[in-house]
């Protein structure tokens, strides 16, 4: 069969053929009919990731992908290395699926599950957030911030959702979605005051930050005191992406002025257990949610074939890319 495959680190996929996957005892080799090209799998490619150390080259390509069972029914699984996802079949362990309702396209069903169980991880675990909380969200316009805002919002119950990222038209379409104030990502000291403006009129309990960097100072020097009789407030910072920059420089008076506490959320960070839940409990949620329509995700789709191309393509902010053999 055909796969995507990696020989080094820092170059491009590409597609060529491979030994066909052997069916695991109790279950089957699948047709793959969707498969995402995500941000953590990018990384690993590029070697940037803490995971690429563990890569065997060369390697297969993908984490997860939407397969067809041979009874017909679409469900959502994961690869097990040496395999790799962006393939034209996958063999598939029956205790290791989802099931993908009737009315979720491929492409929709392969793009969801990476980024909502991360938000969802995000929000539940990382962050405890409870109903009636503030939420602000860096680098909503992303794939998994736009997502964190709408599951914030529409499954968690939050009270307030604040929406910051780069791109207006993604922002005004998030205030459809689930946010109930956008702040765009222009001048890094405005964007410090934007949000200094924010915690003050209602005090900030969670930033989920998807970008670090620079806008991550900005954000933090604004959640710090300049009073020495300032009030207490609890804000749970967590930091999950590093698109805008993988270190910052903050100030020790920003821990020690004001009630922040600032934590990862990542694969090494979330306890067994709660991945324990998400194939039975946490997917079959998600799937239901994107069904009638409280979550959404865009797409676009490229051939299997063309994943050189898909992988050099730039996309629009908050857009995956799906890959359809």
């Amino acid at each position: 069969m055909k796969a995507v495959v990696i020989d080094q680190l820092g170059g491009v996929p590409e597609l060529r053929e491979v030994p066909d996957p052997v069916a695991p005892e109790g279950g089957e080799v699948a047709r793959v009919r969707a498969a995402a090209i995500k941000n953590i799998e990018r990384m690993l490619v590029a070697g940037s990731h803490y995971g690429s150390g563990q890569m065997s080259l060369p390697a297969q390509v993908g984490l997860d992908a939407v397969v067809q069972l041979a009874d017909g029914r679409r469900v959502y699984t994961g690869a097990t290395p040496p395999a790799g996802a962006m393939a034209e079949y996958l063999a598939v362990r029956p205790e290791m699926v989802a099931e993908v309702p009737d009315g979720v396209p491929d492409a929709v069903a392969a793009a969801l599950p990476n980024a909502a169980v991360s938000a969802w991880f995000s929000l539940e675990h990382a962050a405890g957030v409870q109903p009636g909380a503030a939420v602000l969200v860096l680098g909503a316009t992303g794939v998994t911030g736009a997502l964190a805002v709408q599951l914030a919002k529409h499954q968690f119950g939050a009270g307030q959702v604040t929406a910051v990222g780069r791109d207006e038209a993604r922002l005004h379409s998030l205030a459809d979605q689930g946010a109930d104030r956008v702040i765009r990502i222009g001048d890094l000291s405005d964007l410090g005051e934007a949000v200094r403006a924010v915690h003050t009129d209602r005090p900030i309990d969670v930033v989920l930050d998807y970008v670090w960097g620079p806008p991550a100072e900005q954000v933090l020097g604004a959640l710090g005191n300049e009073e020495l009789a300032a009030g207490f407030h609890r804000t749970r910072y967590v930091q999950i992406g590093e698109g805008a920059g993988a270190t910052i420089e903050l100030p020790a008076a920003v821990l020690r002025s004001a009630g922040v506490e600032l934590v990862g959320q990542g694969a090494g960070s979330v306890p067994k257990e709660a991945f324990a839940r998400v194939l039975p409990e946490i997917l079959p949620t998600l799937f239901e949610l994107l069904d009638r329509g409280v979550l959404g995700v865009q797409t676009v789709e490229r051939p299997l074939a063309g994943v050189a191309d898909a992988w050099l393509e730039p996309t629009s902010s908050g857009v995956r890319t799906v890959l359809v053999p």
